[in-house]
C-alpha cells in the first residue's frame, strides 16, 4: 500500500486541507509517522480495516484533487525549468568570464541566479 510514499506526502503537502480531520490524522499516522494499520488501530480505537478504508479514500481524494487541480505536476515542471534556467545563467557567466568580460552580461548572469535561488 506504500507503493510511492513520498509522492502521497507530497499530495498531502498541497491537498491534505481538503480532507476530514480523522483522514488527515491516520494519513500523517500512516505515511508521516511510518505506524502499521494495526498499531493506528490500536491508538485510534477502530478497526485495522477500518483505518484502512479511510487511508484508501485519503490517497483517493488527494490523487483526484491533482487530477484535477495539478499543482503537485506544474510544480515540478517549475522546478525542472527553473534548474535549466539557472545552468544556462551559469554557462553565460562562464563564457563571458572566459573571454568578452562584458560586466553587464556578468551581472545580469548573476541576478538571473539570484532571481532562481529565491523562487526555488
Amino acid at each position: 500500500m506504500k507503493s510511492d510514499t513520498f509522492h502521497m506526502s507530497v499530495l498531502f503537502d498541497y491537498y491534505g486541507e481538503l480532507l476530514t480531520e480523522k483522514q488527515k490524522e491516520l494519513f500523517d499516522l500512516y505515511y508521516n509517522d511510518d505506524l502499521s494499520l494495526s498499531e493506528i488501530s490500536e491508538i485510534v480505537g477502530i478497526s485495522r480495516q477500518g483505518v484502512r478504508d479511510a487511508i484508501v479514500r485519503a490517497e483517493s481524494a488527494l490523487r483526484d484533487a491533482e487530477d484535477k487541480i495539478g499543482l503537485v505536476e506544474k510544480y515540478m515542471g517549475l522546478h525542472e525549468k527553473l534548474g535549466q534556467i539557472s545552468d544556462c545563467a551559469g554557462y553565460i557567466a562562464q563564457v563571458n568570464a572566459s573571454g568578452v568580460n562584458n560586466p553587464v552580461i556578468a551581472a545580469q548572469a548573476k541576478k538571473i541566479a539570484e532571481l532562481v535561488g529565491e523562487i526555488k
